[in-house]
């Protein structure tokens, strides 16, 4: 089975899912899910990371981390494994309770860290458990909005600080926003890869992630991600013999394809075969 992408670097924010094998409740009852909370903050303390936010629904959670350390994976292995085995001794069970590995989307600060803030509180309202995410015990949403006590683990400064720096002024302004936000697309809805932000943030990705798209037992659209556009390789082409060396870099650095370069640049895909083998031979010579 092709394994994941993991992109982890110190600051990195991510939105994260583990859902239960075969859908199966992960939470069977509220003892269970303080049980999660109990470990996701000792995994929060142990390896430094900041959790805007959370949202645990029956047979899966969602959880939006940044990691000063750069150490997503180090901290899910505990995060789930002890989960595991907590829960197994609780309901005397044995196995993995978690549908393979973790999905993490590497998100971009600013609008997107808050669309994805948004998104992870309004989850229950998706689900029609509950009409407004208040009325939801198991998520960060009240305590960010002040209606019940703020565990340790949770920090609140980032996604209350995009709205006001008087506290009860952004409060008020992050219940409106979330409000607008019921009934909204999700904000992974339109992408194929594992990030979710501008194209700059996308480019400085493949720039952190170089060589990632020679292994190959990673998917390729997740090998690929963070590579620059076609229209921006292209773009300021001096000579014909320029446009003929990003063809070559487009297919042997950025993993584009024959027909990809073709479409974009309007010319036969043979045409492009021939151009990348005759640039390939002058790398070689």
């Amino acid at each position: 089975m092709a394994r994941p992408l993991r992109i982890e670097f110190p600051g990195a924010v991510y939105h994260v899912t583990s859902r239960g094998n075969r859908r199966k409740k992960i939470f069977r009852s509220d003892n269970d899910r303080i049980a999660f909370l109990s470990t996701l903050k000792d995994v929060v303390s142990d390896y430094n990371w900041i959790c805007h936010a959370y949202c645990l629904m029956d047979n899966h959670y969602h959880l939006l981390i940044e990691t000063p350390d750069g150490n997503l994976s180090k901290g899910m292995r505990s995060l789930n494994g002890v989960y595991t085995q907590t829960f197994n001794k609780a309901h005397d069970t044995v196995g993995h309770i978690f549908q393979g590995r973790y999905k993490a989307f590497l998100i971009e600060r600013d609008e997107y860290l808050l669309e994805v803030a948004r998104y992870t509180v309004n989850n229950p309202v998706r689900a029609n458990i509950i009409s407004s995410p208040h009325l939801y015990k198991w998520s960060s949403y009240r305590a960010t909005v002040g209606l019940s006590i703020k565990p340790d683990f949770l920090s609140t400064d980032w996604v209350l600080g995009m709205f006001s720096k008087n506290n009860k002024t952004a409060q008020n302004q992050y219940k409106v926003f979330v409000k607008e936000g019921i009934g909204s697309d999700s904000p992974f809805e339109d992408i194929s890869g594992v990030v979710l932000g501008t194209e700059s943030f996308v480019s400085h990705v493949w720039d952190i992630t170089k060589g990632s798209e020679s292994i190959k037992d990673i998917p390729r659209k997740q090998r690929i991600v963070g590579r620059p556009a076609l229209k921006e390789l292209f773009q300021d082409i001096k000579s014909m013999s320029h446009r003929n060396r990003v063809i070559y870099f487009a297919r042997n650095r950025f993993g584009y394809s024959n027909i990809e370069i073709a479409e974009h640049l309007n010319i036969g895909d043979s045409r492009v075969s021939k151009i990348f083998l005759k640039e390939k031979s002058k790398v070689k010579t």
